[in-house]
């Protein structure tokens, strides 16, 4: 083993012990973590609410036990990839061993820690913007057209786990047309791996066209609900915490791509930066949906920096800008991550609510972060559906108000509870072949109000059974009610309301 590999394979095992080590056992999963999990059981080329990559890994983690280690591994696996691609990056951009170590010391300490906790999209969304942007690195760098052929099924597989990263050609394609490299795209070839990637990409587009595209709904829902309370201002600050650390050699990689002569083959990464950072602005989007284009300018500011300090009296500082990534990642040890009770986070308070952290998506603050508040009760509850469904004789429907409700209640019971909601994919997933007996409804605490006043005309018994108790849940307060011995047959409302949610969707 060479010593590059084995620098390279340390950062790798410390991404993963920090990964593992930045969550407290008090928290279960997080809300959006139960929906993808449970897509396994419902394999398809797409869903309302995330292209269908992710559903592939989630049968990969049912395979193997479906347990919280696996459930944490893929993401942190991904942001290990992250690593290894940067420094790949920087090895065809001829860096120095010094600039290779503060590269990875710049993608390991940042907000990646953050985002790799989680079981989402948007780890392996970082990975393929870093892995397209480096394909494009090499294809500039050699003019070889199986970059090109590359990029494009790269391009697949991030398209298939996010449409995210449409924005990087959004941003990439024009910045490319503003430097001498546009003769680039009179290739043939360009045509050609456009092709491959529609190729790829293709059977996800049918299944958005037959079933009436519901991405276009759900970015409406997204815009009208969460982007309207984006303020851009707010945006642009985050972009400046999340590699914060690295922010001097980021901002120096991108003046580097203007000046520095070695790199005027990719000024066009220049440009890319601004006008992608434009598009997401100009759309009020979340700030983490831009984090995918920072490391492979650390790759460009790693090597200039390196190279800028690697004589006389500058060689000393560049130990020091390599700690810097370090040092800041301690203060951020204390707050940015869920290794905290919710008791010592209240009890602090001030501190989350200056960094902006209490701020969720409805535009206020509250007293964990969202994510946070969405990693609790969920075991609570499925333990108590999971109690109530034990005593009912017959077929008994578990209906839930959202997604994160039915899909902790799926991932933790080991009995045959099958819970669904008319929210996000679980609508398309109820079975009705069957009549229902008995009726377990679960619902959050602002919409409970009439419910047995609603729904117990149409069974024997109702009663709220029970309720969600930790009062630092965002579910808090969410209530189990009973319905028990049917006097009608309740599939005929519940295709009602499939269908009544299907017609607002179109």
């Amino acid at each position: 083993m060479t010593k590059k590999t084995a620098i390279l394979t340390g950062f790798v095992l410390l991404k993963f012990v920090l990964q593992y080590v930045l969550i407290s056992p008090e928290y279960d999963l997080q809300r959006d973590e139960y929906l993808h999990l449970d897509q396994a059981n419902h394999l398809a080329w797409g869903y309302l609410s995330v292209p269908p990559v992710t559903s592939w890994i989630s049968w990969i983690i049912k395979g193997l036990g479906n347990s919280v280690f696996w459930v944490k591994f893929f993401p942190a696996l991904f942001g290990a990839l992250t690593i290894v691609v940067v420094w790949k990056a920087i090895e065809t951009l001829n860096g120095t061993l010094a600039a290779l170590i503060l590269g990875a010391t710049g993608v390991l300490f940042s907000v990646l820690l953050r985002l790799n906790t989680l079981y989402q999209p948007n780890s392996l969304d970082v990975l393929c913007w870093t892995a397209l942007y480096y394909v494009l690195i090499k294809y500039l760098n050699s003019r070889k057209t199986q970059w090109l052929y590359a990029g494009a099924v790269v391009f697949a597989i991030g398209f298939l786990n996010k449409y995210n990263i449409a924005f990087l050609l959004i941003g990439f394609v024009p910045a490319l047309l503003l430097t001498p490299q546009r003769k680039l795209l009179i290739n043939p070839h360009v045509v050609g791996a456009g092709l491959v990637a529609l190729l790829l990409i293709l059977p996800n587009l049918l299944w958005q066209y037959t079933n009436q595209f519901p991405v276009l709904f759900h970015m409406k829902e997204l815009a009208e609900k969460q982007l309207v309370n984006v303020d851009r201002n707010a945006f642009l600050k985050a972009q400046l915490l999340f590699f914060v650390g690295s922010l001097p050699v980021i901002i120096a990689g991108i003046y580097a791509l203007l000046v520095y002569k070695p790199f005027e083959t990719y000024k066009s990464f220049a440009w890319a930066i601004g006008l992608t950072l434009g598009v997401f602005l100009y759309l009020k989007a979340k700030d983490y949906y831009a984090i995918g284009l920072y490391p492979i300018y650390l790759s460009f500011g790693s090597v200039f920096v390196a190279n800028q300090l690697q004589t006389g009296w500058k060689r000393y500082l560049l130990p020091a800008i390599i700690a810097l990534p370090v040092l800041f990642f301690i203060p951020m040890y204390q707050v940015a991550f869920p290794n905290k009770s919710p008791d010592y986070m209240v009890s602090h308070r001030a501190t989350y609510q200056k960094l902006g952290q209490l701020r969720w998506e409805d535009g206020k603050d509250h007293a964990l972060p969202q994510d946070y508040a969405d990693m609790l009760g969920w075991r609570e509850l499925a333990a108590k559906v999971d109690k109530v469904y034990t005593t009912l004789p017959g077929n008994t429907l578990v209906l839930c108000d959202n997604y994160g409700q039915a899909g902790a209640i799926n991932f933790y019971t080991k009995r045959s509870v099958q819970a669904v909601s008319f929210n996000a994919d679980y609508l398309n997933w109820f079975n009705l072949d069957q009549p229902y007996a008995n009726l377990i409804r679960v619902k959050e605490a602002e919409n409970q109000r009439d419910e047995l006043n609603e729904t117990s005309p149409y069974f024997r018994t109702s009663l709220a059974a029970d309720s969600i108790t930790n009062p630092f849940a965002r579910e808090q307060g969410t209530t189990i009610f009973l319905f028990t011995g049917a006097n009608v047959d309740i599939r005929q409302r519940i295709k009602h309301e499939i269908d009544e949610v299907n017609s607002q969707r179109r």
